[in-house]
């Protein structure tokens, strides 16, 4: 830790004063974090439970939803198996060069516990999707029969079921960073369970997101477009692929992401703390403080989500979010009060991230919510055909990113002013502090985000299942706040990677120092990144270019795949005689859309992701550790300038459909249905493929760049 310190007073020629605390506060902050942890985990049993005894008697039904859940498992074992390979071979490379190459090390024990840590993060991450999967097949078929008594019944069993992965992701998050800690000690090896975490997440969310729009858009192109059928209709061979890929993209990919950004957040922060603190202190107690007392208040937040059966889901949805924020605002502040140490500086700054998040949840919902007059805008331009659609949905979406990027740019500066007069350092920590504080009510977020593919779920399985229109009416209100919730969730995920890539930006210059230190070049210690340095320019503009080539990769995947299974379903109504006229007893082949849309999408998922890793490797081979902060500047801004803005034109897009099917601008069949569904399949790939890709393609590389900092030092051309 004293190596640590003189990084810090190399970066800013300042002294830092170590914060210390008692070892008793250190034992009761780890103790109410086991505690919370243990509540979480045993409030998500009660509503698992809770969820299971809901009828659940329709048979048609029962049958469907457990060919949604056995596809979903079988995509998720193939694609887990094919992570597990990768993440060996990645975990061997981490033993053989992090912290640094094993031939140049003194402790070739701290190689084998970074590679070890680096497996841990990515288990913990694999089963964040395991659990959405179960928890999404209980809670959609039950959803899907409440819905037969309205809204407040259905809203409840998918809001309780979304519920129980929030709390056990952010709980297993909780776990692992504090169990590492406790165990290791090393803020540093944080940084590869952080990884761990990351890239599992990124292959996940980008493998579950070309299956999921691979079906979406084949099933949406064909029936509703081509052959005027409803969306959900059991003719079409796709539409059990398309429920499945709610699971896998949606639910799955999204919970792994969010445990990631969760981690990420958590490990930039610790690894700032300890140095601050000279090892364990002040600083880095808060961060586990404040992570608890957000599990915390999602737990109570998830307890008052209620709607009135004449109420609106998305008002519920937003109230609970707006108690958990309220909750955490006032624990924060007198845990703040009560522990000496803890700086009123630093919860500003976490405040300001938290009040930003909500901002950003405000504005996407502004922009994509069917209540609101930007959606409507966007399916009145349909009548006018599906360029209108087109156009005006990227130009709002274009507007929506502004707003967003500013509450961004102010957190970090409010953060970054408010904690500099504490002492050197104190900046970059107040802006890690921003992302924690972003992503404290994590757990409300995600109960939020997997309600939306369980009511999705429910809304194919209410029509499949012919349990009238009225049924359908109400799933499809519950669906529409659904996408409305999950444009908010992707907001509130990007802008909270946009804090936390900021955060571990400062990280890897600190680990640059760090590593400079060691070989005796403290005359090169790094202050910043001057962007007339052509190395840094260099980097700046390749950095800049890899979250636009990543989408492009993915959208092509999604394209390339449901020209497949678009010839697919033209095969099957032309050969299956009677299903094209719905003869009884005459079914499609499900299995066959299912495998087409599982061998594309893990095809498709490791060239994108592994493209983005290699990019920072070279260009920090090319450049060096100037360069690679410039690659990091590049992609940060691009990464959520595109992510931002492709997750919420995918939302508009979609609520914009579902206006018009909800009888606006001429109705389901219309012309402008037709065009309005053209845009949501343009949306389809943006909102659920590439854009929540991106938050995790730029938390990746900046992991990686911390980790190789020293690799960079030794090996560079320039």
């Amino acid at each position: 830790m004293k190596s640590m310190t003189m990084t810090l007073m190399g970066q800013t020629g300042g002294i830092i004063t170590p914060v210390v605390i008692s070892q008793k506060t250190i034992i009761i902050i780890y103790g109410l974090c086991a505690l919370t942890i243990l509540a979480a985990f045993l409030y998500a049993m009660y509503l698992t439970k809770w969820v299971r005894i809901q009828p659940n008697e329709n048979t048609a039904i029962k049958h469907i939803s457990g060919l949604i859940l056995s596809g979903a498992n079988a995509f998720m074992k193939k694609e887990y198996r094919i992570l597990a390979v990768f993440s060996s071979v990645f975990a061997i490379l981490i033993f053989l060069f992090l912290p640094k190459p094993v031939w140049f090390s003194d402790n070739v024990g701290k190689n084998l516990v970074m590679a070890s840590v680096y497996l841990l993060g990515t288990l913990f991450s694999a089963v964040a999707g395991k659990i959405g999967i179960y928890v999404a097949a209980l809670a959609n078929a039950r959803t899907a029969e409440a819905a037969t008594q309205g809204i407040r019944p259905a809203f409840r069993i998918a809001f309780r079921g979304g519920a129980v992965m929030g709390l056990l992701v952010v709980g297993a998050c909780l776990l692992g960073v504090m169990g590492v800690m406790i165990l290791i000690g090393d803020a540093t090896v944080l940084l590869s369970f952080s990884l761990g975490a990351s890239s599992l997440a990124l292959f996940a969310k980008a493998g579950g997101g070309i299956f999921t729009k691979t079906a979406d858009i084949s099933a949406d192109l064909v029936g509703k477009v081509e052959l005027n059928i409803p969306e959900d209709d059991p003719r079409n061979p796709a539409v059990i692929a398309d429920n499945v890929g709610d699971n896998v993209g949606d639910v799955a990919g999204m919970g792994a992401d969010l445990f990631d950004s969760n981690v990420a957040s958590m490990s930039a922060a610790l690894v700032m703390a300890t140095m601050l603190d000279g090892g364990i202190g002040a600083n880095a107690m808060m961060v586990f403080c404040y992570a608890a007392i957000g599990l915390l208040a999602s737990i109570f937040g998830i307890s008052t989500a209620r709607v009135s059966e004449n109420g609106s889901p998305t008002k519920a949805l937003n109230s609970s979010t707006y108690v958990t924020t309220a909750v955490f605002l006032l624990l924060t502040a007198l845990t703040t009060y009560l522990y000496p140490g803890f700086q009123w500086r630093i919860w500003g700054a976490s405040t300001a991230g938290l009040l930003v998040g909500v901002i950003i949840g405000l504005v996407t919902n502004y922009f994509t919510d069917g209540d609101f007059p930007i959606v409507k805008k966007v399916a009145h331009a349909s009548k006018t055909g599906p360029a209108f659609t087109i156009l005006s949905g990227i130009s709002y979406s274009f507007i929506s990113v502004l707003p967003a990027m500013v509450g961004i740019a102010i957190s970090s500066l409010v953060a970054y002013t408010l904690c500099e007069p504490l002492g050197p350092g104190y900046g970059m920590y107040g802006i890690s502090m921003a992302a924690v504080g972003m992503l404290s009510i994590v757990g409300m977020i995600i109960s939020n985000d997997a309600y939306g593919p369980i009511v999705d779920n429910a809304r194919g399985l209410a029509e499949m299942g012919s349990l009238g229109e009225e049924t359908i009416r109400t799933a499809d209100e519950l669906d529409s706040a659904g996408n409305t919730v999950k444009a908010i969730t992707k907001g509130f995920a990007i802008g909270a990677a946009g804090l936390t890539v900021i955060s571990l930006l400062g990280a890897f210059i600190s680990e640059v120092n760090e590593a400079l230190i060691h070989m005796g070049r403290t005359e090169e210690l790094l202050t910043g990144f001057n962007i007339m340095d052509p190395k840094v320019f260099f980097g700046i503009l390749v950095g800049a270019s890899i979250p636009a080539a990543f989408s492009a990769m993915l959208i092509l995947g999604v394209e390339k795949n449901a020209q497949r299974m678009i010839s697919e379903i033209h095969r099957q109504f032309d050969e299956i005689e009677g299903l094209r006229e719905g003869v009884s007893g005459v079914e499609p082949d499900y299995n066959r859309c299912i495998d087409i849309a599982t061998a594309g999408a893990l095809k498709e998922l490791i060239p994108a992701g592994l493209m983005t890793i290699i990019a920072t490797i070279l260009v920090g081979l090319i450049g060096g550790v100037y360069a690679v902060g410039g690659f990091l500047l590049g992609n940060i801004v691009t990464g959520l300038l595109l992510a931002l803005f492709m997750s919420n034109a995918g939302g508009l897009w979609d609520n914009a459909k579902k206006y018009v099917e909800a009888g606006n601008e001429g109705g389901k069949g219309s012309e402008v249905h037709k065009s309005a569904v053209i845009g949501d399949t343009v949306g389809d790939p943006f909102k659920d493929t590439a854009g929540p890709s991106i938050n995790t393609q730029i938390t990746v590389v900046s992991l990686v760049a911390s980790l190789l900092a020293t690799v960079f030092l030794i090996f560079s051309i320039f």
